[in-house]
C-alpha cells in the first residue's frame, strides 16, 4: 500500500459541535415521510460524531421514529405535513452533548392527555409510542405553538 492509498483509508477524525448545530425539514405526513425522517436524522448525527450503530443513534432514531409517526397518524388524513427539527448542542455542564428533536404537526386541536403516558393494552393496535418515549428520553413535552400547530420534542443526553 502506498502512502497515498493508507491516506485514503484512514477514517475522517469525527466533527465535534461547538455552537448548536440545527437540522430542520419538512415532510410528508405518511408513513414514508416518517421513515424519511429517522434515516435523515440518522445521517445527520453521523456526520456530527454520532456514528450509525451506536446506542446514541439508535436511541435518537427510536425517538425521531415515534414522534414523526406519530405526526404522520394525526396529519395524514388531513393531507398536512409535518416538520422535524433536531439540535445538537454542547451540555450545559460540559459532559457531552444534548440532542433535542422536534416535531411540530398541524393538530393542535389534538393536544396530549394529562398525565404520564399509559400503555396500550395487548388488544390496542397502537397507544405505545409515548410511553417508548418517556422512556427513551431524559426530557420531553409538548408546547401548542398557535391556533394550529403544535411541537412535540424530547431531548436525550449524549456522552462524549
Amino acid at each position: 500500500m502506498n502512502p497515498q492509498t493508507q491516506k485514503i483509508r484512514q477514517p475522517a477524525p469525527p466533527r465535534l459541535v461547538s455552537a448548536p448545530s440545527t437540522f430542520a425539514v419538512q415532510l410528508s405526513s405518511t408513513r414514508r415521510g416518517a421513515r424519511l425522517a429517522r434515516l435523515l436524522a440518522t445521517q445527520w448525527l453521523d456526520e456530527r460524531g454520532v456514528p450509525y450503530r451506536s446506542t446514541a443513534s439508535h436511541t435518537a432514531a427510536l425517538l425521531v421514529a415515534e414522534l414523526a409517526a406519530n405526526a404522520a397518524r394525526h396529519c395524514g388524513s388531513i393531507g398536512r405535513d409535518f416538520r422535524l427539527r433536531l439540535t445538537l448542542r454542547e451540555a450545559e455542564r460540559a459532559t457531552g452533548r444534548v440532542l433535542r428533536v422536534e416535531v411540530t404537526d398541524a393538530r393542535a386541536d389534538k393536544p396530549l392527555p394529562q398525565g404520564p403516558p399509559v400503555a396500550a393494552g395487548p388488544e390496542e393496535e397502537s397507544g405505545r409510542g409515548l410511553v417508548l418515549v418517556d422512556a427513551l428520553a431524559d426530557r420531553w413535552g409538548d408546547r401548542v405553538n398557535d391556533l394550529i400547530t403544535k411541537t412535540l420534542w424530547a431531548e436525550v443526553d449524549l456522552p462524549v
